[in-house]
């Protein structure tokens, strides 16, 4: 039997609603490695009708694993002694998979985003609900 998609249902496209929220991050000024990303929040509908629950999408902001990508440090990805990147990069505007408990949850200009270092980062998705 195959799986299928619990494709959302957004009013706004997330990734134009994140970046319209956080605006300007120019007076923000990361540590070298370091990764800013917007946590993606799940809206109340599938596609498919099902209503996911308040507390449901709330969890999203302390146990979801996607995010957008908001700002990097200046040194993100750059291969050193310890770190071999092989090519995997991101930029701002990409959708991230991480583990919740490897970041650190930071509000800023009141979006709920999280921070984490380059190596970190699991995989980089197409959109965010390939992963719900």
């Amino acid at each position: 039997m195959a799986l299928t998609s619990l494709k959302m249902m957004h009013d706004k496209d997330p990734k134009d609603a994140l970046l319209e929220a956080i605006g300007d991050l120019s007076g923000y000024e990361l540590a070298p490695s370091k990764i800013l990303v917007g946590i993606y929040q799940r809206p109340e509908k599938t596609a498919g009708g099902i209503i996911i629950t308040p507390k449901t999408k709330d969890e999203d902001i302390y146990q979801g694993v996607v995010g957008l990508v908001l700002k990097l440090g200046p040194g993100c990805f750059e291969d050193d002694d310890v770190n071999k990147f092989h090519g995997f990069n991101v930029k701002v505007g990409d959708w991230i998979e991480y583990k919740p408990s490897d970041t650190e949850k930071v509000s800023v200009k009141g979006v709920m985003c999280r921070r984490l270092s380059d190596v970190l980062v699991k995989a980089k998705i197409s959109e965010p609900d390939l992963i719900f």
